[in-house]
């Protein structure tokens, strides 16, 4: 067994060691299916250091949630300064796609693996909080086209307009990360895959002369 983390500096990369371990098997075998002594085995230390710092395996879920939800926010934030609010919702789909592209087994426990109950309702983030929430940062960047009288006359749900484009890339982006190898199907590259959604989806929704 690999001597105890002893420093600060130590302990962090143990908890970031247990996060990353725990995310992997997660993904890899259903949240139910995996134990919290089988994450210690696989770090190999004893399950006992594991709960000095996580209580039990719903605490561990709701870190690596925190962890990654606010990874992908902090990713999207920078975003939100480009000037043109059209330019800045394509520049925020495409901005998405890399992060769950660059991370597929955080995106995976994200948005394609079921959790246990209430780890999403205990979160210690902040809903609606700019610097936490990526849903709320994309709500504001399509109420700014929205608001410019960007989109369509007939689309007045701006939530119905978020949901619908985050589906959109959202579903190539899952594709992608499960089917990327299975050669029953002959891929064409992502980039045309997400270009192709992307202007598919503001073609439908974006005025003639925005789109």
């Amino acid at each position: 067994m690999p001597p105890k983390p002893k420093t600060e500096q130590e302990r962090e990369q143990f908890r970031t060691l247990i996060i990353d371990t725990a995310r992997d098997l997660f993904v890899s075998k259903g949240v139910e299916a995996v134990t919290m002594r089988e994450i210690a085995k696989r770090i190999g230390y004893s399950a006992t250091s594991i709960y000095l710092h996580f209580a039990d395996k719903e605490s561990l879920i709701r870190a690596i949630c925190e962890t990654d939800f606010l990874k992908l926010a902090t990713t999207l934030k920078e975003i939100l300064a480009i000037a043109d609010p059209i330019e800045r919702m394509i520049a925020f789909g495409e901005g998405y796609a890399r992060f769950a592209l660059a991370f597929p087994n955080h995106y995976r426990l994200m948005f394609m693996t079921p959790h246990l109950p209430n780890v999403s309702e205990n979160m210690a983030l902040e809903k609606n909080n700019a610097e936490q929430d990526a849903y709320f940062q994309l709500k504001t960047v399509v109420h700014d086209v929205y608001l410019t009288g960007g989109f369509k006359p007939d689309l007045q749900d701006s939530e119905l307009i978020t949901q619908t484009l985050w589906a959109g890339i959202h579903g190539v982006c899952a594709l992608q990360i499960t089917m990327a190898d299975d050669d029953w199907v002959e891929w064409r590259p992502i980039e045309a895959r997400l270009s192709m959604m992307q202007q598919l989806m503001l073609s439908g929704l974006l005025k003639e002369q925005y789109a």
